[in-house]
């Protein structure tokens, strides 16, 4: 490893700690892992509760529904996996925008590079630290919403080998989205508008390739709908988890996809250096 890509690495690193964005992701992420199971044991306990009011005023029978809710920690466990992938995924992207191509809107590498710094140890960092951090962040937020559902609902159907494998799927699905988000933000210089490209793709592309006829199987852009699959179905067949394997597979060939496409674009801009004002 040469100096830049030490630099580099040493900067992204401090600059994702120091300023507590590391800490802040991965609270509340667990945060969300921990709240969803106990929000819906709670819901299920208030209906139970109010079951009377809901008959006289309502004239509806919730006792089914309130049972449900506190009965099997597969609900559990899928809620945690589509709110950690849907509002922790939001969270992490809006918390490293910064680093996506936002120092960039304050120049602060159009110097350094003027001074000879490659497009390498500038992207390549990021490309690391940031994605590790997403999987492993995702990874224990989904093994504790396994952890608490188990404690907190009757029946605990979800064996711990599928929490793994979901807490995998969820992992490299905001590996996915993180990358995508690199890639765009510092393809461009617009870190905002790269989150706001990723958020709406994370809500949307899962359903519209199923809407074309793609598979789920074979669709990178749902491992997260994969991973509730697992959850309330119990795991996978062998051939089912073969598809799994292939779809984890394609999402990391996107992600270097991506990876190179970031380098090409920083490879491709002009330093101008003309004039009162240093600009790309």
């Amino acid at each position: 490893m040469n100096i830049q890509t030490k630099a580099g690495f040493k900067k992204e690193m401090l600059a994702y700690f120091r300023t507590n964005r590391f800490t802040a992701i991965a609270l509340s992420l667990i945060g969300l892992a921990i709240l969803s199971p106990l929000l819906l044991v709670g819901m299920g306990a208030f209906m139970t509760a109010m079951g009377d009011f809901y008959e006289e005023v309502m004239a509806m029978d919730v006792t089914g529904m309130a049972e449900m809710l506190g009965s099997y920690s597969s609900i559990g466990v899928s809620n945690s996996v589509a709110n950690i992938a849907t509002i922790g995924l939001l969270i992490f992207i809006l918390l490293i925008s910064r680093y996506a191509g936002g120092e960039q809107k304050k120049r602060a590498d159009i110097i350094p590079r003027s001074a000879g710094l490659r497009s390498f140890g500038y992207i390549f960092p990021k490309f690391i630290i940031y994605p590790i951090s997403a999987f492993v962040t995702g990874f224990i937020a989904v093994m504790a919403a396994w952890f608490v559902s188990g404690l907190v609902f009757e029946n605990n159907d979800v064996a711990i080998n599928v929490a793994v494998i979901a807490a995998v799927l969820v992992g490299v699905c905001m590996m996915l989205y993180i990358c995508l988000h690199l890639a765009l933000g510092t393809a461009t210089g617009q870190a905002g508008m790269s989150a706001v490209v990723c958020i709406i793709a994370s809500m949307l592309l899962p359903d519209l390739f199923i809407a074309v006829g793609v598979e789920l199987a074979y669709n990178p852009f749902a491992l997260s709908v994969l991973a509730m699959q697992a959850v309330n179905e119990g795991g996978a067949t062998a051939p089912e988890m073969q598809e799994v394997v292939m779809t984890v597979i394609i999402a990391f060939v996107i992600m270097m996809i991506s990876y190179f496409i970031a380098i090409f674009a920083q490879n491709a801009r002009v330093i101008d250096n003309k004039g009162n004002e240093i600009s790309l």
